[in-house]
C-alpha cells in the first residue's frame, strides 16, 4: 500500500496516481481510495451544496404543477381522472399530477438525468442515494413553503376579520350618534 500526502499534489495528480496504483491511502482524507473518481475526491460539503441546490427547482416545479393556479385546469382534470378512471393504472397515473410528493420523484429523476449528480458513490448506487435524498430535501422545502404560505394566509384572514370588526364598530358608532341627535 502506497501512502501519499495530498497537500503536495493537486487533484489531477491524485486521480492519475490512484488509477495506476490501487489501493491508495491519502493522508489527510483519512480514507482508503479503491476506485478514485471525482466524486470520491469531492468533499462532503460540496455534495451537500449540490444536493440542496438541485432540490430547489425540484420543489419549485413540483409545487407549481400540483398547487398553483397556473395549472388549475389540468390538475382538476387529473383529479377527476384519478377518481373516475376505469383501470387502477390510469387512476395512479393521473394521481401522480395531483400529489407533490409523488410528482417530486419524477422531477428528481429528470433532474438527475439532466445533471448526472451522484451522492456518495460514483456508480448506479450514487443515483439511487441522490434521488431519494433529493426527494426528501425537496419535500422539506415544500413543507416549509406550505407553512410560510399558511402563516401568510392566516395573517391576511385575521387582518380581514379585524377590518370587518372596525367597520361594524364605526357603523354602530355612527348609528348611535344619529340616534342621539
Amino acid at each position: 500500500m502506497r501512502v501519499i500526502n495530498y497537500k503536495k499534489f493537486d487533484h489531477s495528480f491524485i486521480t492519475n496516481y490512484c488509477r495506476r496504483f490501487k489501493p491508495t491511502t491519502i493522508i489527510g482524507y483519512e480514507a482508503v481510495i479503491f476506485k478514485t473518481s471525482l466524486m470520491q475526491l469531492q468533499s462532503w460539503s460540496i455534495q451537500m451544496q449540490w444536493l440542496f441546490t438541485l432540490a430547489i427547482p425540484v420543489a419549485c416545479i413540483s409545487w407549481t404543477v400540483t398547487h398553483e393556479e397556473l395549472f388549475k385546469e389540468p390538475r382538476e382534470f387529473c383529479v377527476r381522472c384519478s377518481k373516475q378512471a376505469d383501470s387502477w393504472l390510469k387512476r395512479k397515473f393521473f394521481y401522480l399530477f395531483t400529489c407533490e410528493y409523488c410528482f417530486s420523484h419524477y422531477i428528481t429523476v429528470g433532474m438527475l438525468l439532466l445533471t448526472g449528480f451522484k451522492l456518495l458513490v460514483d456508480d448506479w448506487r450514487g443515483y439511487i442515494i441522490s434521488g431519494f435524498a433529493m426527494v426528501w430535501v425537496a419535500n422539506m422545502y415544500m413543507a416549509l413553503f406550505s407553512l410560510v404560505r399558511f402563516g401568510i394566509k392566516k395573517q391576511k384572514m385575521e387582518a380581514n376579520v379585524k377590518e370587518q370588526q372596525v367597520k361594524r364598530e364605526k357603523i354602530k358608532t355612527v348609528s348611535l350618534r344619529q340616534a342621539h341627535n
